[in-house]
C-alpha cells in the first residue's frame, strides 16, 4: 500500500506472513523504494497470530489519510471478542505510529471503502451470511455471538447480508459513481450495491473469482483470482481488467 506522499517519500506499507521459531505470524511494516529495490524500514505490528484461514487482511487509507488494517479471527472465533487480541478486529494507526483497535467482533473482515465520512467493510460469514457493515469506532459487530440477520443487545447488525442461503465471500470493495462495488470470490461476480437503498442492483459475472476492485475516479478496475487453488483457471489467468461502462 503506497503512502499518499509516495512520489516524494518513496515509502509504502506492507502486510505479510513470516516465521519465528517454526511458527507463522503476520506483520505490518513500512518499506522504502531505493534504486529499484524495496527494503523494510520499520515494523508497526508483529506477532499477529495466524491460522489455516482468516488470519490475513487488508490495508486501506481513509479519505483523510489515516491507515486502517483488517485482521481475521485466525479460525479461533473467541479472539474476535477478546480486547487483548488484534484478531477479529479492524485497527487504525494513530498519531504515535501505533495500531489501536477501532472495532471488534469480526470473523474475516476484508476490504474497506469510504463514502465521505462513512466507512464500509466487507466480511465473510461462516458458510453464508456474508456482510457489508457500516463501521463505527468502538462498535462490536457480534462474531461469534451473532451473524447475518441475528440480533443481540449491544451488537451491530449488518447493513447488507447475503442471507442464510447464499454466500458471496466478499473481498475488496470500492465506491465508483455513487455505488459500492463488491468483489466476490465464491460468488464469482462483482456485486453492485446502492448505498441509499442497501439493495444489490447489478451482478457483473463471467470472470470467475474476483479478488479486488479499485476506482481511480475515472475507471473501475478489478482483478481475478482463479489461480488461488479454489477457482477454475483459464489460459492466461489471472488478469487485471478495466470495466467498460
Amino acid at each position: 500500500m503506497l503512502k499518499p506522499d509516495f512520489d516524494d517519500s518513496q515509502e509504502a506499507y506492507g502486510y505479510y506472513v513470516y516465521e519465528d521459531n517454526g511458527k507463522s505470524y503476520n506483520k505490518i511494516a513500512e518499506f522504502r523504494l531505493d534504486s529499484g529495490s524495496w527494503s523494510e524500514t520499520a515494523v508497526l505490528l508483529s506477532g499477529i497470530p495466524t491460522g489455516n484461514v482468516h488470519h490475513g487482511g487488508r490495508l486501506e487509507f481513509s479519505e483523510d489519510g489515516l491507515l486502517y488494517a483488517t485482521i481475521g479471527d485466525a479460525s479461533e472465533p473467541d479472539l474476535a471478542q477478546d480486547p487483548a487480541s488484534v484478531n477479529g478486529k479492524i485497527l487504525r494507526l494513530n498519531e504515535f505510529n501505533e495500531f489501536e483497535i477501532y472495532s471488534l467482533g469480526h470473523r474475516n473482515p476484508q476490504g474497506l471503502a469510504w463514502d465521505g465520512e462513512t466507512m464500509y467493510a466487507a466480511e465473510h460469514g461462516q458458510s453464508a451470511n456474508d456482510e457489508i457493515n457500516i463501521i463505527e469506532q468502538d462498535a462490536n459487530y457480534g462474531w461469534p455471538d451473532i451473524e447475518g440477520e441475528e440480533t443481540a443487545d449491544g451488537l451491530e447488525e449488518p447493513f447488507v447480508t447475503s442471507g442464510a442461503d447464499d454466500t458471496w465471500a466478499p473481498s475488496g470493495i470500492d465506491f465508483h459513481d455513487g455505488a459500492l462495488y463488491i468483489s466476490a470470490l465464491r460468488g464469482t461476480a462483482i456485486k453492485v450495491m446502492d448505498p441509499e437503498s442497501a439493495e444489490i442492483t447489478d451482478s457483473i459475472e463471467g470472470y470467475g473469482r474476483i479478488r479486488d476492485v479499485y476506482s481511480d475516479g475515472n475507471g473501475l478496475y478489478f482483478i481475478t483470482n482463479n489461480t488461488d487453488g479454489r477457482g477454475t483457471p483459464t489460459e492466461g489467468d489471472d488478469k487485471l481488467y478495466i470495466l467498460n461502462e
